[in-house]
């Protein structure tokens, strides 16, 4: 089956869980797989590439300026991102339990659209600077999916009542959130790497 995706995948150790890698505003399939074997040891790492370029930047959807997304796209985008994910776990050794999404800014805003438009499709969410993408109507069920919200205090992009309402509207559809404030600004800090690892071990069961 050809998958849908510009992606990379690296195998885990048997029995590892699987994350699904999600890179922000510029990267690329390659751009998180170091964080991810630095989150979680070990893991199957899935990393596919946004297909929406900005100003030759790939992105997982479009938005009509900064902070404001074209919802139909990101539905459209949402969708694919499902459909890969379904694909790709019959592609290859990931496991029997669905991947847990991390993602950086908008790859933090696809994964909160896909746990909120395709209950299902991922198995919990490690989210670093998102935004509240959009609000379905009604809301999945969500019951007791595991979500972290890592926002940064001094984030200059993201208005820290965006993180809170993104917890607050999980929390509505029954997921187990928790939101994390660190130190600094947009940028990933050690702080994130540190918690993002614990919560992870928490999530998947690893000691």
């Amino acid at each position: 089956m050809a998958l849908t995706l510009t992606h990379r995948f690296v195998p885990g150790t048997p029995g590892a869980p699987t994350l699904l890698l999600l890179h922000g505003t510029g990267g690329d399939e390659d751009d998180l797989l170091p964080l991810g074997e630095m989150l979680l040891p070990g893991a199957a790492r899935l990393s596919p590439r946004g297909q929406v370029l900005e100003n030759g930047m790939p992105r997982f959807f479009r938005r009509l300026a900064e902070g404001v997304f074209d919802l139909d796209d990101l539905r459209l985008r949402a969708r694919e991102l499902a459909d890969f994910v379904s694909q790709a776990r019959q592609e290859y050794p990931m496991g029997d339990e669905p991947p847990i999404a991390v993602g950086f800014s908008n790859g933090a805003n696809i994964a909160a659209a896909v746990l909120l438009l395709h209950p299902g499709t991922l198995g919990g969410g490690l989210l670093f600077r998102p935004m509240v993408p959009l609000v379905p109507q009604p809301l999945p069920d969500l019951a007791g999916v595991p979500v972290a919200v890592l926002a940064g205090r001094a984030d200059p992009l993201i208005d820290p009542g965006q993180s809170e309402a993104l917890a607050d509207l999980l929390r509505r559809a029954g997921a187990a959130v928790t939101l994390e404030w660190v130190p600094g600004g947009h940028s990933l800090t050690r702080a994130d790497l540190t918690y993002g690892a614990q919560w992870l071990r928490n999530a998947v069961g690893v000691a």
